[in-house]
């Protein structure tokens, strides 16, 4: 692949305390942006999930915060990408993201709604039909303002159709294809997820044009350009990792990912004997951090930040994660998963440990429970991907 050789060793020890400052959980963030910005982007899939993580590393957040920077100043979007996964991430890093992940998952998306389309008989020539559906929706979108999904179908026959995403099987029957242009859309950097008609922990998005949601339209970049951008933002944050993480965590292939490396002149370090990958100027030892404990959410990005987990998942990965990889709420000491969290009945924070971490640490534990209680005021936060340990 090209990438230089060094004997530099990085211990487990040494990456859970990168983790513990990069991340922003030992060392908290002086803003929003900050967080966003520094963990590349944040996990959006579930609603609730970024409100939470941005609680777990910025002293004094509120719900206002974030909502402000998405919908006021949009400085910060929603946007589909890495792993076809909805994400939060700056404004100015959107050509990036764009180029380098978002373009290959609507290439997917495209492809795989004009067969559906055809097959479904709504359409003979595919291409045409979904390139008329997406003139008409940005149409609407730039002579109404931003729009809920529904309020676009009643007004667009273009959007008509309706598909079986798998005959014959219970969980079949006829689902319309309007959702699946809007996401095609989006992927696209055409529209955007405009202001939320739900409260925080509820998607309910109207949709707005890109080039009317934002004050000025992104640039393009070259996806090899954009690619080595993102991958050494990520590997300052990540890293050291393996390449299976950086191919895992972009949603691309291997060869995508050697590649990646080779372009950002990453050296190849010592992993407790698994090879893996930094930057070339971000070897130096990493001091020890003060013990530290955090409540993160589910799908929260560190959790979700590499394929290989057992260095930081202490052995309880088939407690927090659900059987295809999705992260539950976890409790955090030291670099490490210790437990669960969940919301009992009368809306308080419970502790779930899976093992015991000192009166200490657990004291201190009890205490950022007792405070996302009162943050979250009632609000009940639902995982959308309950694991073992939440079903519990």
């Amino acid at each position: 692949m090209g990438a230089r050789s060094t004997t530099r060793r990085f211990t487990v020890a040494e990456r859970r305390a990168r983790l513990a400052r990069r991340h922003f959980l030992a060392e908290p963030a002086a803003s929003v942006g900050e967080v966003v910005s520094g963990l590349v982007g944040l996990h959006s899939t579930d609603p609730a999930t970024p409100y939470l993580s941005l609680w777990a590393r910025r002293p004094g957040f509120t719900v206002a915060d974030l909502d402000r920077a998405l919908y006021e100043q949009r400085a910060l979007i929603k946007h589909l990408a890495m792993r076809r996964t909805l994400w939060i991430v700056g404004a100015d890093d959107l050509p990036a993201v764009q180029a380098a992940a978002s373009d290959r998952v609507a290439d997917n998306e495209r492809r795989r709604l004009i067969a559906d389309a055809r097959k479904a008989g709504v359409c003979s020539d595919g291409e045409a039909w979904l390139d008329a559906a997406g003139r008409a929706v940005l149409a609407y979108l730039s002579a109404h303002g931003p729009a809920g999904a529904t309020e676009l179908r009643d007004a667009l026959p273009e959007l008509a159709g309706s598909y079986d995403p798998a005959p014959g099987k219970h969980y079949g029957g006829q689902t319309p294809l309007a959702p699946r242009v809007l996401t095609t859309l989006s992927a696209r950097g055409e529209i955007v997820r405009g202001p939320n008609d739900g409260n925080w922990t509820v998607s309910r998005p109207r949709w707005a044009a890109m080039a009317d949601w934002l004050p000025a339209a992104p640039a393009r970049l070259a996806p090899e350009r954009a690619r080595a951008e993102l991958v050494r933002r990520w590997l300052r944050t990540f890293g050291p990792a393996t390449a299976a993480d950086l191919k895992w965590w972009f949603g691309a292939t291997l060869t995508w990912a050697r590649e990646a490396l080779r372009d950002v002149e990453a050296v190849e370090v010592d992993l407790d004997g698994t090879p893996g990958f930094a930057l070339p100027d971000d070897l130096e030892p990493e001091p020890a951090v003060e013990p530290w404990c955090a409540l993160l959410p589910a799908l929260d990005p560190t959790t979700m930040g590499w394929a290989d987990r057992d260095w930081y998942l202490g052995g309880h990965r088939s407690q927090v994660f659900d059987r295809t990889g999705n992260a539950g709420p976890t409790v955090w000491c030291d670099g490490r998963v210790v437990g669960g969290w969940r919301q009992g009945d009368d809306g308080r924070v419970e502790l779930q440990l899976l093992e015991d971490v000192g009166r200490a640490a657990e004291r201190q534990l009890r205490r950022l429970a007792d405070e996302l209680t009162e943050w979250l005021a009632g609000v009940r936060v639902r995982p959308r991907f309950p694991t073992p340990l939440v079903k519990q």
